[in-house]
């Protein structure tokens, strides 16, 4: 094996950043099948849902006690879109990676503690996209969706 600690997040953009959401799972292999990891927060015996900043937490947890480790060797893949496509970046004149992660702090402040993207949404963000606009991976594949599509 590659790594000695491979760890797969589905995930969720929904509510808020503390919002604990079913569709937040995270799952863990170091030889042989993936398990599903319950969030540190629950209590003996109990299920809870994972949040968003829960998952950030831990994932840092995870790369801390790998590098006490010497030599141990992790890989996180989270199922999340984390760019948009490139008639959005046009349109607003992002050139660079960092020009794209400032305008979104600053667009798309999801962040902030119990912040919905429903409540930014109904401010009117200044920068928006549009449901038929695709990343370029999406556009290969006949049953994507745009990142844009935050309803279905």
């Amino acid at each position: 094996m590659e790594f000695d600690l491979y760890i797969g997040i589905d995930y969720s953009g929904a509510e808020t950043a503390e919002s604990r959401l079913k569709g937040l799972q995270v799952y863990v292999a170091s030889d042989g099948m993936p398990q599903r990891i319950a969030t540190p927060a629950a209590p003996e015996g109990q299920h809870w849902n994972w949040s968003r900043r829960e998952i950030a937490q831990w994932l840092i947890a995870q790369w801390l006690i790998a590098q006490m480790h010497s030599g141990a060797r992790i890989i996180a893949g989270i199922d999340h879109a984390f760019s948009f496509p490139l008639s959005y970046m046009e349109r607003y004149g992002l050139t660079s990676w960092d020009a794209f992660l400032d305008d979104f702090v600053q667009h798309w402040p999801t962040h902030e503690p119990y912040t919905y993207v429903d409540f930014i949404r109904d401010r009117g963000p200044k920068r928006t996209g549009r449901a038929n606009e695709f990343r370029l991976c999406e556009r290969w594949t006949s049953s994507a969706k745009s990142v844009f599509r935050f309803d279905c």
